[in-house]
């Protein structure tokens, strides 16, 4: 596992008796900016890659391209010939490339993250907010060398303070490419792997090393709910070792003085209309599997979107037999979320001992 970073508190001993002091100091602990979790300063892994393993990821990215197997769906077809379940082919189709500033704060700071929004997706969730990118092939075609050139561009014109590749799990040899070249061009900025999850062992092996920070978002629990609103039969299975497997390249999330994380991993969930009983064993998985430590945001923001709240299709029985009274599609989760629901994550996350959250500042300044 490759590691960058400098720790103000030097050696091993004294980082675990430091957490040790953080864990005993109380229930209420907010100490996010403090060791282990505070660096010096920060070299993004790419940087460390010898010649020798840069030109090994290439390799394994090109082939990944002629039989894609990276992501969870094994389609195995030839990229540059005709695509799989994600539609895309040799090159990515990117939707947006931007400052963005609706992340968290201490992924998007004072100057925004410079995001790039992958069109397509390896699932199709009926929920997706992004339908209109991740569902259709909007956007434009790009090499991995012209990518390449967008994240210099965010470095060098937008002053981000990372590189945000959003839904990137069925273009993973494309952007592996683009890292690496980008690299060769002077880019000098952590990258963030900002996913739902639904990755493969062998594509996050491929990514160990170009990666600093993993923004996973854990969705659902059973495997009911991943069928019926993810299309997606081994979600959670799937997004638990993938998760493991982001832990143990980066660790916990952890910043710089200024407040903005530079390497770890932070995860997401958004909380579904009558699922907070799926949100209370994510929270329980993170505590008990990956690391009380973990920094979590739980999310509230759930709208119905996509093919939630549609009329269903109706054959003429159905409307002779119902008349004038219409039915929706997924009508469970067609209404916004409840604080209540929202609360039961939150305390059982709390009661599981997770601690770091991503919570507003009890104060009128920056939320850094």
């Amino acid at each position: 596992m490759l590691s960058s970073s400098r720790v103000r508190f030097g050696s091993r001993a004294a980082i675990q008796s430091l957490t040790s002091l953080i864990r005993r100091s109380g229930s209420r602990r907010s100490l996010h900016l403090a060791p282990p979790f505070l660096l010096d300063d920060y070299i993004p892994r790419y940087q460390l890659l010898s010649e020798v393993e840069a030109s090994k990821k290439r390799s394994r990215a090109y082939a990944h391209l002629r039989n894609c197997n990276l992501c969870p769906r094994l389609c195995g077809v030839n990229r540059y010939e005709t695509t799989g379940m994600c539609l895309i082919g040799a090159n990515v189709k990117v939707n947006v490339i931007a400052p963005h500033f609706g992340e968290e704060p201490c992924i998007q700071g004072h100057n925004g993250s410079g995001s790039v929004f992958f069109s397509g997706c390896n699932l199709r969730c009926t929920f997706c907010q992004n339908h209109d990118i991740a569902h259709q092939r909007n956007g434009f075609d790009l090499t991995p060398e012209e990518l390449a050139q967008w994240y210099i561009k965010l470095q060098e014109v937008g002053h981000v303070h990372n590189i945000n590749l959003i839904t990137p799990e069925h273009v993973v040899p494309q952007v592996a490419l683009s890292i690496l070249a980008a690299r060769d061009m002077g880019l000098k900025l952590p990258i963030v792997y900002n996913t739902s999850a639904f990755d493969s062992l062998a594509s996050l092996e491929l990514m160990d090393g170009l990666v600093d920070i993993y923004l996973p978002d854990f969705k659902v629990w059973n495997k009911a709910t991943s069928q019926r609103l993810l299309k997606a039969d081994d979600y959670a299975s799937t997004a638990m070792e993938s998760i493991k497997a982001m832990h143990a390249q980066v660790g916990d999330l952890c910043f710089t003085p200024d407040g903005i994380a530079k390497k770890g991993v932070l995860v997401r969930h958004l909380v579904m209309p009558g699922k907070e009983a799926e949100g209370v064993e994510i929270m329980k998985f993170l505590a008990e599997k990956v690391s009380r430590d973990t920094f979590v945001n739980i999310m509230e923001q759930y709208r119905p979107d996509a093919h939630v709240g549609k009329p269903k299709r109706r054959t003429k029985k159905d409307a002779d037999q119902q008349g004038d009274q219409e039915e929706v599609r997924y009508a469970d989760i067609n209404r916004a979320v409840t604080q209540e629901e929202v609360s039961v994550v939150r305390k059982a996350a709390e009661a599981a001992g997770l601690w770091r959250f991503c919570d507003p500042p009890r104060h009128d300044g920056f939320a850094i």
